[in-house]
Parts: C-alpha cells; structure tokens; sequence
C-alpha cells in the first residue's frame, strides 16, 4: 500500500497530518507542521523527510504548499524549550502549527506515540511520516522549514557553521562549541553531558599542567586526587615550610567563568573538611594554606598562563 493509498483507505475527509523537526539537535527551535491533502490534487514522490535528499526536499516543498488545501508551520523557541522541556515544547509547536491551519482538519494524525494534546480528534501513528502521504507531507514541511531557519542562524553566528549541521551534534559542532563556546540559541540543557565530559578531559589536563608547573615553583607534589568522605583535593604539596592544599581550575578559550569564582562556599567548605582528613592521617609540621591554581588553555588546548592565588582562603 502506498503512502496516498493509506490515506483514501481511512475514509476520513480533511484530516491533517502533523510531524516535527528538531527535537535532537543542540541548538535552535524545534519547528512542527500540519498539512492538509487534496485528495483531486495528489503529489507524488512523498516519504518521510529522512528518506529523501536535501534535493528532494526541497523540490516538493514549494509543491506542497501549492497543492495542499492547508498546512501551516508551528514553532517553538529555545527560551520554551528550556522553560518547558523538548517533548513539551514539540507538543507547543504541534498545537501551534494545526492552530494555523486555514481549514478546520477533522481530525490529526500525528507521527510518533505521544498525544501532543490537540483539541481535534487525534490518531497516533509511529513511523507515520512513512505510512501517511500526509504525514510525510508535514514532516518535509517541518524539516525544509527549519533548515532554512538553520540557515539564518548561520548567518547570526557564521562561526558555528549551522548551515552545514543544522544544530545536530557532529564532530564539527562540538568543535565549534571547543572554540567559541555556547551561543544564545544553544539549547543549554542539551550540553549538559558534553560540559561535564569536556569539564573532565580539561580538568585532567589542567591538574597535570598544574602540578608539573607547581613543581617548577620549587614545590613537592605529595598528593594528587586525594579522596575522603567530603570531597576532593586536586593536589597538596610542601613548599618550604608551608602545606598547600591546591584547588585547580582549568579554562579553555571561549570559557566564559572565571575559574576561582568557582570555588563556592559550599565547596570551600568540603575542602577545608577533606583538608582537615588529611592533616589527621598525615601530621606533618607544616603550616597549611589553601590556595587556587587557574590554568588557562589556548584555542588549540595548549598551556597558555597560570595564575597562583596563594592563602585563597583559610585552610583549617
């Protein structure tokens, strides 16, 4: 059966089909589309907008919109999609984009297993941008949309290279998101686990980095990650007759915090007790001090400068 043939055997006169575009990418709106068929107006060669080249695509947009009865494009901003959640958002735009129908569907067909809460009548229907001709129609209405809107991004920070990843995560955006960091349309909750993978890699190269610069300083390294039940320590060294207990705070470039504002007083508080830990297994005649070690990277991740701030605050 193909895609027209399912829709004339559901008997059903003006239904809508609704799909959506860009739920995963880190960056942008996520844009959804309605589309209504003419039944007497066929178009040929729909599919689901993955299936199909950007050629394709593109070609059988404009005809759409030419032959449909009705279709309308609905939107949800970054701003609501972090306010609200990317499946709460999607749904926004899904009701948006049938609210903009200039024809009253009499019912939704809606690609996927989640009811977006329409105020029609609604069938689900997984895989439906593969089943329904008018489902396939939205869903290449809603993808043609947003790579134009892409494109506009682009041209607001042509130093992402949107156009070229629409906002999806490829190797080519996160090293962009390396260089220049977040931008105001990325979707801030969707960086989550690359900020605490790169706060990893970074932070490891920034403690070695510190401690073979404290060691140049005449200092002596006796610890690195030394662990108790309150935290962490990055690294303790001797220096003449001082303990220092050393918080590191590594920065790449396009990093916007200045590392010792991170050292809250929350966290103060845990070094100072994990410090006091260590002076009970080790007492050792020395004078403690807590001090914080910036290091700074270059774009290419290189060591750029470090700044020791000594008796940052009181060790114990």
């Amino acid at each position: 059966m193909t895609l027209l043939e399912y829709d004339s055997s559901l008997g059903i006169e003006n239904f809508c089909g609704v799909d959506e575009a860009g739920r995963g990418p880190l960056a942008g709106d996520v844009y959804a589309a309605a589309v209504i068929l003419d039944p007497a107006n066929p178009i040929e060669g729909l599919n689901d907008s993955k299936k199909l080249t950007e050629k394709k695509r593109e070609a059988l947009f404009p005809e759409i919109k030419e032959k449909a009865l009705s279709w309308s494009v609905g939107i949800a901003t970054v701003e609501e999609i972090e306010t609200y959640n990317i499946l709460q958002a999607t749904f926004l735009a899904m009701r948006r984009a049938v609210a903009g129908l200039s024809v009253r569907p009499s019912m939704a067909i809606v690609d996927g297993n989640r009811n977006p809460g329409l105020n029609i009548p609604t069938r689900l229907l997984v895989k439906g941008d593969g089943t329904s001709a008018a489902v396939a129609a939205a869903s290449i209405i809603a993808k043609v949309s947003r790579d134009h809107y892409m494109r506009e991004v682009d041209a607001a920070y042509p130093q992402y290279q949107f156009a070229k990843h629409k906002g999806y995560g490829t190797k080519l955006h996160y090293e962009m998101l390396d260089l220049y960091g977040e931008s105001p349309v990325h979707r801030h909750s969707f960086l989550k686990s690359y900020y605490k993978q790169r706060e990893t890699s970074t932070g490891s190269r920034g403690e070695q980095l510190a401690a073979e610069y404290l060691t140049g300083q005449g200092c002596e390294i006796l610890a690195r990650n030394w662990h108790a039940q309150y935290g962490e320590i990055d690294l303790i060294a001797r220096k003449g007759e001082s303990l220092l207990f050393v918080e590191v705070k590594t920065r790449s470039a396009g990093m916007i915090a200045t590392p010792a504002e991170a050292v809250t007083l929350s966290k103060r508080k845990k070094l100072t007790d994990t410090a006091k830990a260590y002076l009970v297994q080790n007492p050792l005649p020395l004078q403690p001090r807590f001090d914080i070690l910036e290091i700074y990277l270059d774009g290419n991740g290189a060591f750029s400068r470090a700044v020791w701030l000594e008796n940052a605050f009181d060790a114990v």
